[in-house]
C-alpha cells in the first residue's frame, strides 16, 4: 500500500520509472546498501521524531547518527524517535520504508547536512524494499524539505 503512495508521488513527477523495488528487504541501512550495490553512507535514511504538533523528519546519511546536543540546540526540544507503533499512523509509511514522498500532509521535513558528501543518495519510497537515487537538488525539492540542518555526528 505504502509503496503505491511513494510510486504515485513520483509519476506525479513523471519519475516513477525511477523507483527501484527488491526482491529482499532492504529496511535497514546495510540491507539497502546490499540491495543497490553502494556504500551504506550513501542510503538516505528517514528518521521520524515526536513533535509537540505530531512528527518530524530528518534524512541523513546512512552512516550518521542523531547529535543529541545539536538536535536540542536546533529545535529547542528533545531528539525523541516515534516508536515502531507509531509510524504507520502518524508519517503513512511503515518502518523500514519511512520517507518524505507520499507520506502524511504537514510533516516538517529536513535534511542533515552528513548527506551532502555525495553527489547521489538513495532514499525509500514508501516500503521495506524500495528505493530512488536522486541527486541534492532533486532530494531538497521532491522531499520538499524546509532546510540544511547540522544535528548529526559520523564516525571517527
Amino acid at each position: 500500500m505504502s509503496i503505491e503512495k511513494g510510486r504515485a508521488y513520483f509519476r506525479a513527477l513523471g519519475l516513477e520509472e525511477r523507483v527501484r523495488e527488491f526482491n529482499v528487504s532492504s529496511a535497514t541501512v546495510d540491507l539497502a546498501a546490499q540491495a543497490l550495490g553502494v556504500e551504506g553512507a550513501r542510503i538516505a535514511k528517514t528518521l521520524s521524531f515526536k513533535t509537540a504538533d505530531g512528527c518530524m523528519l530528518i534524512l541523513a546519511a546512512g552512516d550518521a547518527r542523531i547529535d543529541n546536543h545539536k538536535f536540542r540546540e536546533k529545535f529547542h526540544f528533545k531528539a525523541r524517535m516515534l516508536s515502531a507503533e507509531e509510524v504507520p499512523e502518524l508519517v503513512g509509511h511503515p518502518v523500514g520504508g519511512v520517507c518524505p514522498f507520499g507520506c502524511n500532509e504537514g510533516i516538517p521535513v529536513y535534511l542533515d547536512d552528513s548527506l551532502k558528501r555525495f553527489t547521489t543518495v538513495f532514499p525509500a519510497v514508501g516500503s521495506p524494499s524500495s528505493a530512488i537515487e536522486l541527486n541534492l537538488d532533486e532530494l531538497f525539492r521532491y522531499s520538499k524539505a524546509l532546510e540544511w540542518v547540522d544535528v548529526c555526528k559520523l564516525p571517527e
